[in-house]
């Protein structure tokens, strides 16, 4: 009986997030993907622990540490990395809300290659297939944000007047 109660009540929490899921931006979506798939790590590597198995727990963190640590240093140091919208360093503040800007001031060119992650004297193909790239990852239909494909079409249109 216990069973069927528990099961009951998983069901339904189930459906209820399925619910709000349908409403919930993708962004956000893939966020809390994010967040489950590290708690779920985290949880396997304590149980491996827990039940004796240290040496699995240790050989998963050797082999997938590193990339770990690679994207934490990346969105530490203004990359691109998993904490960059968590109030880091990176191109968003704290909630992914951009940086300040100085009221008036326009997008310099070294700015704008500096976006589009081109060295200056880009030709105009690299420059479009630059923004494409970008474009593909940052566009809000796809839960990316629209500032920053805001700035992204901003460094174009500066590159190309």
């Amino acid at each position: 009986m216990l069973w069927l109660l528990l099961g009951t009540a998983v069901l339904t929490a189930l459906l209820l997030s399925l619910r709000a899921f349908e409403r919930a931006p993708a962004a956000s979506i893939y966020t809390l993907l994010k967040w489950i798939a590290a708690f779920g790590g985290i949880a396997l590597t304590l149980l491996l622990l827990l039940s004796g198995r240290g040496p699995q727990a240790l050989t998963g963190l050797v082999l997938v540490g590193p990339l770990l640590w690679r994207k934490w240093q990346g969105g530490r140091h203004g990359g691109q990395g998993w904490f960059s919208g968590l109030g880091g360093s990176g191109s968003t503040g704290a909630g992914g809300t951009p940086p300040p800007r100085r009221q008036g001031s326009a997008m310099s060119r070294a700015e704008a290659y500096e976006v589009l992650g081109l060295k200056p004297g880009a030709d105009p193909d690299a420059i479009h297939a630059a923004h494409r790239r970008l474009m593909r990852m940052a566009h809000p239909d796809t839960g990316g944000s629209d500032w920053l494909a805001s700035r992204i079409n901003q460094a174009r249109d500066v590159l190309l007047g």
